[in-house]
């Protein structure tokens, strides 16, 4: 034990573990925060879509040799989100099948374009690194450190001012419009940070892996408590822990530090399912 925590004390004086440390940490906050409204408004594939438009627009980022992704990263996948509720309040073309329609495709065409005209040698562990996030956590700049740290306090920012807004609108939309509440323009607030909790999560799990982090510290939080507030609170706990453990297990064992964390998800989501059905039959 004492040898453990000697190998984690020097792993903290190299400045990419504590880097790694701060964007997981903030991105876990955010993306948990969001990630009880996703659910319970039933948004959670919304998640999953536009982590494959990120994916694209990166694609295009990195054949355009951009020095900051993030430019073209972040407002690509923000018209995405915005796109995407627009479509999916179309009755011709259903919700699922707008996200299921924009997500494969710029899937595909991001693959494509990195065939097309990639300059690297390991065409594979790009595309590998980028869709799992197995190193990219630890290979964060201090300008990509302070460009997570402003977006994720913006995202916790809208939360905090919207929130009686964002409460209204996710159990009961129909009340909301009713007493006033301009529900479609909170909708598109949630859409567009979405899309920013996508784009910071890229870097922790990986576009196909973000949806776990948006959705497993929700559905754990709801197996134990039922009150809205308190849900998103043990949300956001479970979610920086799962991150925290995720990422020191993955540096001490070597592992992909986007899948250790999902799997650090997982497993706290059956212990939170355990206690609940427990917790049923005591009552």
């Amino acid at each position: 034990m004492t040898a453990l925590i000697e190998k984690l004390i020097l792993y903290f004086s190299y400045p990419f573990v504590r880097y790694a440390l701060i964007v997981g940490v903030l991105t876990a906050l955010c993306s948990s925060l969001f990630g009880v409204t996703l659910v319970l408004k039933r948004f959670s594939f919304i998640g999953d879509g536009l982590s494959h438009v990120a994916f694209g627009a990166m694609s295009v980022a990195t054949v355009m040799n951009l020095t900051d992704n993030m430019l073209l990263i972040l407002p690509v996948t923000m018209l995405a989100a915005v796109l995407l509720l627009r479509t999916g309040q179309n009755s011709k073309i259903r919700g699922d099948a707008a996200i299921a329609m924009i997500s494969v495709g710029a899937l595909g065409l991001g693959y494509l374009i990195m065939n097309i005209f990639s300059a690297s040698s390991n065409l594979t562990g790009d595309v590998c690194t980028t869709l799992f996030g197995s190193v990219s956590i630890l290979t964060l700049t201090e300008a990509e450190v302070l460009t997570g740290i402003i977006l994720s306090i913006i995202v916790i920012a809208v939360f905090f001012i919207f929130y009686n807004k964002i409460f209204a609108i996710t159990f009961d939309e129909d009340f909301a419009r009713a007493s006033g509440i301009n529900a479609n323009r909170y909708n598109l607030v949630i859409a567009i940070v979405i899309a920013t909790i996508i784009v910071l999560a890229m870097k922790l799990v990986g576009s196909l892996l973000i949806s776990a982090l948006i959705v497993f510290p929700a559905l754990s939080s709801m197996r134990i408590y039922k009150n809205f507030k308190s849900v998103i609170i043990f949300s956001a706990v479970l979610s920086i822990f799962c991150a925290v453990v995720g990422l020191f297990t993955a540096i001490l064992a070597g592992t992909p530090v986007g899948p250790t964390i999902v799997t650090a998800n997982i497993l706290v989501f059956l212990i939170c399912s355990a206690i609940g059905r427990l917790a049923k039959r005591t009552t």
